[in-house]
């Protein structure tokens, strides 16, 4: 979670070193824009409260979310197994009818590029790029820089081995795959031949997969910001670290399917005003790039798991003074597979 904030922390400073806007229909206006974090909390809490049918009929997802994590308790408290099973095929159902939609999503982009493109001409292109740019820049960033620097505090030892290793046999799988479900039994494997407790990591791996979400942050912080810089909203910057918050709990619930973090922009969106109409055009803006933005997203997400697992565990032993249990790459005896 920590390490998830810190992404989305990094998104929010790349955004204000390289703000990015981007070239929209005419829908692309905002509603009532906020002027300090103040507003922004005072309509956070406004939404979250409204009535939940309303917030279903309006787009309204910060209300649908609040009423979809007070029913979730109460459901949860319900001990009746035909519940469960409801419930559970409600959301196989939810499940299928999202993969569905993102499915069609190429016509709807071949749409949205030629309207685009013949209102702005190629230079539309332009701004993709520089986006696309600020974001794999922002993942790489975390990749290399932030999430091996948080290994280090706790191993006290170099953690580029590690790395590299886990970048290396978990992170180019998943590039490819775009799913971190799909990449759990690369990690696994990994994880053994790491010589890590399977106690531990089969739980740590599974759980990572769908929370240890920093490439998702980063793209609802980027795009989110984007879209406020397109529509003229001025976001300072206690609202942008309240936004950085929020992404970092939308991340650990992003939908597991490819471009699952895209549905998430129009929520951060509504922090700020901006219109659901700008932002599922912005939407569709990190569809077309998502070829190669969910790949390295994915690549961040799950190479991350392992890193983490194995971080974990290893500064336990080194507390332990079993330091010889180490892989030979960290200063132990231990010699990993290849």
């Amino acid at each position: 979670m920590f390490s998830t904030f810190l992404a989305a922390a990094a998104g929010v400073t790349a955004s204000f070193l390289f703000p990015v806007t981007l070239k929209l229909g005419e829908a692309a206006q905002s509603d009532t824009v906020p002027q300090n974090v103040g507003e922004v909390l005072q309509n956070l809490l406004v939404k979250m409260v409204e009535n939940p049918v309303s917030a279903i009929i309006n787009g309204n997802y910060i209300g649908i979310l609040f009423w979809a994590v007070v029913l979730g308790i109460a459901f949860k408290k319900i001990a009746a197994a035909e519940t469960r099973t409801m419930l559970k095929d409600a959301s196989e159902a939810v499940a299928m009818a999202v993969r569905g939609v993102i499915n069609f999503a190429p016509f709807g982009i071949c749409g949205l590029v030629f309207s685009t493109v013949s209102e702005y001409g190629l230079s539309v292109f332009k701004d993709y790029g520089r986006l696309l740019v600020v974001l794999v820049g922002c993942m790489m960033f975390v990749a290399l820089v932030i999430d091996p620097f948080i290994a280090f505090l706790f191993m006290r030892r170099n953690p580029y081995p590690l790395v590299f290793r886990c970048l290396r046999e978990s992170g180019i799988t998943a590039f490819f795959t775009r799913s971190s479900a799909a990449n759990i039994p690369v990690n696994m494997e990994l994880c053994e031949k790491l010589g890590l407790d399977k106690d531990m990591y089969s739980v740590s791996i599974p759980l990572g997969a769908t929370i240890n979400m920093d490439g998702a942050a980063i793209t609802i912080t980027v795009m989110a910001l984007a879209a406020a810089n397109t529509v003229g909203v001025h976001v300072d910057i206690p609202s942008a670290l309240f936004l950085s918050i929020v992404s970092t709990l939308a991340a650990c619930g992003a939908s597991g399917v490819a471009g699952g973090s895209l549905l998430l922009i129009p929520m951060a969106c509504s922090l700020f005003g901006i219109s659901n109409d700008v932002a599922m055009q912005v939407v569709g803006v990190g569809f077309i790039i998502g070829v190669i933005q969910d790949s390295v997203e994915t690549m961040l997400n799950s190479s991350g798991d392992v890193m983490f697992a194995a971080t974990a565990e290893y500064s336990t032993w080194i507390k332990e003074g079993r330091e010889d249990d180490l892989p030979t790459f960290l200063g132990g005896k231990r010699k990993v597979e290849v």
